[in-house]
């Protein structure tokens, strides 16, 4: 790749190029990934080498917002963080700004990033897993569909109906009928 091409891949900050080069910055005797938010420095300060060893041999230290020198990208780690904490509080009322400041971002940039790894926002992801929960409980358990409602996290049986039929595409009744008819 030629610098103009590597150059461009750094400005577009594009995912794919990570571990096939990384750019040095002389000013800051930085280096980061291709695709690194942070702000972009000037053309005639950049160097662009092909490994992390190169950088640290050239005198540049890692990047503190990117984590080069890390394997993964450091945001799955977030969005894990961000999954887990809404797993573990399913039966709470969540807020998006409650879940950002557990991991220490800004709601925004939370609610971006949960998208752009889990192609879904962190609230379609906790309604989803709420109607798994309630499938589970709706297959294993006689409770009532309102009981089940609550445990499930949800506030109001509205909600809870709406959100099942567009998870499942049939009724929490329906879909408790169809497993008692295949269990028989």
């Amino acid at each position: 790749m030629s610098f103009d091409e590597k150059w461009n891949k750094i400005m577009e900050c594009d995912r794919s190029y990570d571990g096939l080069f990384y750019t040095a910055v002389k000013s800051t005797k930085i280096f980061c990934r291709p695709s690194c938010r942070s702000r972009k420095p000037k053309k005639v300060n950049v160097t662009f080498y092909e490994t992390i060893s190169e950088c640290i041999e050239a005198g540049y230290r890692a990047c503190k917002r990117c984590q080069p020198e890390i394997e993964h990208c450091p945001q799955i780690d977030l969005v894990r963080k961000a999954a887990g904490f809404m797993v573990n509080h399913l039966n709470e009322k969540i807020v998006l700004q409650d879940i950002a400041e557990h991991i220490g971002v800004s709601p925004f940039y939370l609610e971006r990033l949960f998208k752009e790894e889990m192609k879904e926002t962190p609230r379609e992801y906790l309604e989803k897993i709420r109607i798994h929960k309630a499938a589970f409980l709706l297959k294993n358990s006689y409770r009532t569909n309102l009981e089940i409602c609550y445990e499930a996290g949800f506030r109001s049986p509205s909600n809870f109906y709406k959100a099942f039929r567009r998870v499942e595409n049939c009724s929490p009744s329906y879909y408790r009928k169809s497993f008692r008819i295949k269990e028989s």
